[in-house]
């Protein structure tokens, strides 16, 4: 095979296999999503998760309630303020996820090619010959041959936590079925998971609006995971709900692809909403195996193309009981890294796995091994010939602050911005090195208070692949006299001094504005 048709301009060295990996102030370029939950909500598990490389701590609602994440909220806060690093808070909802529903908590023992009853009868205690679920309209979605899936963290193929149906007949509001692999479920809540069969629910829950418009808005979530958005309104419908609640019209919107139905509106959902994760655990059981790999590389291509934040999910399933992942899941997760993705989301390797800190870190090391190797003049040619011409303004700034800081070997690149916009777009062109974005706040006024924004914009950068956030200080306005500019750039080399990735005599590249016009400079630093 010739060389030119690998993905990197020249094959590895073996030698660089072999040298060992150094540290560096930012473990990785790509961010690392951690869920907090029973085995990592102390503040000194959260704050060996931010010091391992976590930038956004995601709180799944699909268990536990408002309190128990209100007391892991708090600790984290504990935690940043520890550590000094910052952290973005992600409220993941549950959407219309159907679940199986035991009260007595007693583990079902089911076994391969006996039947089982899924009723809509709540009140039933469940048994290894009946399943009581939280939905009604079952029997009318499916049909004879239609697969279910049941499972505490759902079907990977290879867990005895999960179970494999086939319907074999409706009989009125309940459904029949033949089991297909011996599985016993434990705990108190399953998912049931119905094989590319349109659920009747909608996308927002009344439970999820409660959650966001108390728990949320309290705790001013810079990010919304919309489980299950199947099409562009969901987005639409979740941006008007926000917009209603105080500072919440700030918050991101990360649409989840979860199911065929998502895949088939994904360009819709991708123009209205402001990021995407790519939810592999649902998608690798709507989507034949042999397809998820095909979906993961075209979703991410064109979530790199439009700017927007892509996020992968179920990389190191393993890690959840193990120290190291498999050699699969190494591979898959650099893969990521390759294929663009701008975040690793860990699920259940967090939230109950035994050693949390380890798979932020050993995700992040390989994150950083799959940075060095990742072919960023193919990568910048692709997006400049796909943005076309006549490019906008910000585009042609930021594609050129890239294009400048790569020739002249700049060790980092400095962005001001207030919006976060600027900073996002430079991102997109994907530079070797990393992009301190210093959010400059703006003042403003709802007629009774007045007050800075920056802190959400500075936040939600913690999601985006190379960015790496400062809050300026207010009284420095973003387009205002040279000399304050220059103040606030002397504070962002110094934190780049500190931090380690700049050195005396270093280039840096500066993109900001002066006046009207947009400005991008190359500085030199002296001793």
């Amino acid at each position: 095979m010739h060389s030119s048709h690998l993905l990197l301009e020249e094959p590895i060295r073996m030698a660089s296999i072999l040298e060992p990996s150094k540290a560096s102030f930012f473990p990785a370029m790509t961010k690392i999503v951690g869920t907090l939950g029973p085995k990592s909500r102390s503040v000194d598990v959260i704050s060996g998760c931010l010091k391992a490389g976590m930038s956004v701590a995601r709180f799944d609602f699909s268990w536990s309630d408002a309190e128990y994440h209100q007391e892991t909220l708090e600790n984290l806060k504990a935690a940043v303020k520890s550590t000094k690093k910052l952290c973005a808070v992600m409220l993941d909802t549950v959407g219309p996820e159907l679940q199986v529903v035991n009260k007595s908590e007693k583990a079902i023992s089911l076994l391969a090619d006996a039947t089982v009853i899924l009723t809509p009868d709540e009140g039933q205690e469940a048994s290894s010959e009946l399943l009581p679920i939280n939905f009604d309209g079952l029997s009318k979605a499916v049909q004879k041959g239609d697969t279910i899936f049941i499972g505490q963290y759902l079907f990977t193929g290879s867990e005895t936590t999960s179970v494999w149906l086939e319907v074999s007949e409706v009989k009125g509001n309940d459904v029949v079925c033949v089991i297909k692999n011996s599985a016993t479920l434990a705990g108190s809540l399953f998912t049931l998971h119905a094989s590319q069969i349109r659920i009747d629910l909608p996308t927002l829950s009344d439970k999820d609006k409660e959650v966001i418009s108390t728990w949320g808005v309290q705790n001013k979530i810079d990010f919304l995971s919309l489980s299950y958005t199947r099409h562009a309104e969901d987005v639409r419908h979740a941006r008007e709900f926000l917009s209603k609640l105080g500072d919440l019209y700030q918050t991101q919107i990360f649409a989840k692809i979860e199911n065929i139905e998502g895949l088939n509106h994904f360009d819709e959902i991708l123009k209205e909403a402001d990021g995407i994760i790519l939810s592999r655990g649902n998608l690798g059981i709507d989507l034949p195996p042999e397809k998820v790999f095909l979906f993961q590389k075209a979703a991410l291509y064109k979530c790199n193309m439009a700017g927007k934040p892509a996020v992968v999910t179920r990389v190191v399933d393993s890690m959840t009981d193990n120290l190291r992942p498999t050699r699969a899941e190494a591979t898959d997760v650099a893969n990521a890294v390759l294929d663009g993705s701008d975040a690793i989301l860990l699920g259940a390797e967090t939230l109950r796995g035994l050693y949390p800190v380890e798979t932020i870190s050993i995700v992040g090391k390989i994150c950083a091994e799959a940075e060095k190797v990742f072919n960023q003049d193919l990568y910048f040619k692709k997006t400049v010939k796909y943005v076309g011409e006549p490019m906008t303004h910000l585009e042609s700034i930021a594609s050129s602050a890239v294009r400048a800081a790569i020739k002249v070997k700049a060790s980092v690149i400095i962005c001001f911005t207030s919006s976060g916009r600027a900073a996002r777009l430079i991102a997109k062109y994907r530079p070797t090195m990393p992009v301190l974005s210093v959010v400059i706040p703006r003042l403003k006024t709802n007629q009774l208070k007045w007050s800075f924004s920056g802190a959400f914009e500075a936040r939600q950068s913690l999601i985006v692949r190379g960015l790496f956030p400062m809050l300026a200080d207010p009284r420095h306005p973003a387009e205002s006299t040279s000399a304050t500019n220059e103040s606030v750039l002397k504070v962002a080399l110094d934190h780049g001094k500190v931090s380690g990735v700049i050195k005396s005599h270093d280039r840096v590249v500066v993109c900001q504005k002066v006046g009207d016009a947009s400005v991008v400079k190359i500085i030199e630093l002296e001793d």
